[in-house]
């Protein structure tokens, strides 16, 4: 699993920064969460291919992290898509995906399977694979804005060469399907079970997405330990009352969500036009938890 920072920059774009949007990319497909001005020009940037985008995720419907969604579900109608993509977030993007259809300024030619939210108190599965589940609950900021999690299901383990080649199992599909966690039965009529040759289950990655919010208690309950917990750090704490005003979290406070909630590593991001060098954002998070990293744009992270 890889996470792609498409905009670390709050409010507005600056010439290094773009505004949010984050991908999570796992094996041939890839998730986008949030979508501000400009996002698709990211996308582009970083490598990620649309037709491979399975599903959109959005916080609130704040400009920064909502007005890239028009132009780029357009884009892959003109691209020519055909694949369902999944869409949720708050209660009011379908009215505003109609209001854009009806005057004839967004071209999307796929089906698109949108579920929104009015409130979500409890941290909640809203899409799930065979693969993983994304879950969510709403935060605390100024208008109703949800956090989500994603957590992959657990794997097979790691399949054992010479065990399976000591069973006689021959090399080919065979091996394929036990790989799966599939029993099978031999020529000579053994069954010989996937447990004879995995090893131990292993256990699948999970990222939590905490933008925008004030610190609170539903935002520990969604990065509960997390491999990586992706945070709104837009001031430093000498602005936390304005920080608070705005429905915002200082770096320090995405340093105690972190540590309180058991994860393992914190990405800081959204971070205030006013620090063009958000090292002072850094510094603050790694007193409280010292495995923060700093999100820079198309600068991948791995989990």
């Amino acid at each position: 699993m890889r996470v792609i920072p498409l905009g670390t920059s709050s409010g507005k774009p600056t010439l290094k920064r773009n505004v949010s949007a984050l991908a999570v990319a796992r094996e041939a497909e890839w998730l986008l969460f949030d979508c501000g001005e400009g996002a698709q020009t990211q996308i582009a940037r970083a490598g990620l291919s649309p037709s491979r985008l399975s599903a959109v995720f959005i916080t609130h419907l704040h400009g920064d992290h909502f007005n890239g969604v028009p132009g780029f579900l357009s884009t892959m109608g003109l691209d020519q898509r055909t694949r369902e993509l999944t869409l949720r977030g708050p209660r009011g993007i379908r009215e505003y995906m109609d209001t854009l259809e009806r005057l004839r300024i967004s071209f999307v030619t796929y089906p698109i399977e949108l579920k929104e939210f009015a409130s979500l108190p409890e941290l909640t599965v809203v899409h799930e694979t065979a693969d993983y589940k994304v879950s969510a609950c709403e935060l605390d900021h100024r208008i109703f804005a949800l956090g989500y999690r994603v957590d992959e299901h657990p794997r097979p383990g790691r399949f054992n060469v010479e065990r399976a080649r000591s069973m006689s199992v021959p090399e080919g599909p065979l091996w394929g399907r036990l790989q799966s966690g599939e029993d099978v039965q031999l020529g000579d009529g053994r069954v010989i079970r996937s447990s004879d040759v995995l090893g131990p289950e292993r256990p699948g990655k999970s990222v939590a997405y905490c933008l925008d919010t004030r610190p609170c208690a539903m935002s520990i309950e969604l990065a509960r330990g997390v491999d990586l917990l992706i945070h709104e750090a837009t001031y430093t704490e000498e602005f936390a009352q304005e920080a608070r005003e705005y429905g915002h979290s200082t770096a320090a406070q995405a340093a105690r969500t972190a540590r309180d909630a058991g994860a393992h590593q914190l990405l800081i991001t959204h971070f205030s036009t006013r620090f063009p060098d958000p090292s002072p954002l850094l510094a603050e998070a790694c007193a409280i938890f010292p495995n923060t990293v700093l999100a820079e744009d198309l600068v991948e992270i791995e989990v």
